[in-house]
């Protein structure tokens, strides 16, 4: 593990931590009960019901798609961003 990071650029390692804090930070969105829940969901994703579906919907809507990915793109990006979020299709 070390040798992959000794091989990378500092300014890669830099960019991959930002992107962890920033991971960090969002997933502090949901308590710790909801996040073993999403956990839970995600390791099922392909047998869930309807509804388990719809809660594991209502779940990754609370860390906030749009604004990570806006930050995520604001911290790769070698041009400054615009400061809005993306645009995308509204969640159901």
């Amino acid at each position: 593990m070390f040798r992959t990071v000794r091989r990378l650029s500092f300014f890669k390692v830099v960019a991959v931590v930002q992107i962890a804090l920033l991971v960090r930070r969002h997933l502090t969105a949901l308590t710790p009960i909801e996040r073993r829940r999403a956990a839970e969901l995600t390791r099922r994703a392909r047998r869930l019901t309807p509804a388990e579906r719809r809660e594991l919907l209502d779940l990754a809507m609370k860390l906030e798609p749009r604004a990570f990915a806006a930050g995520a793109v604001n911290h790769l990006s070698p041009v400054p961003g615009t400061g809005r979020v993306l645009r995308g299709r509204k969640p159901r």
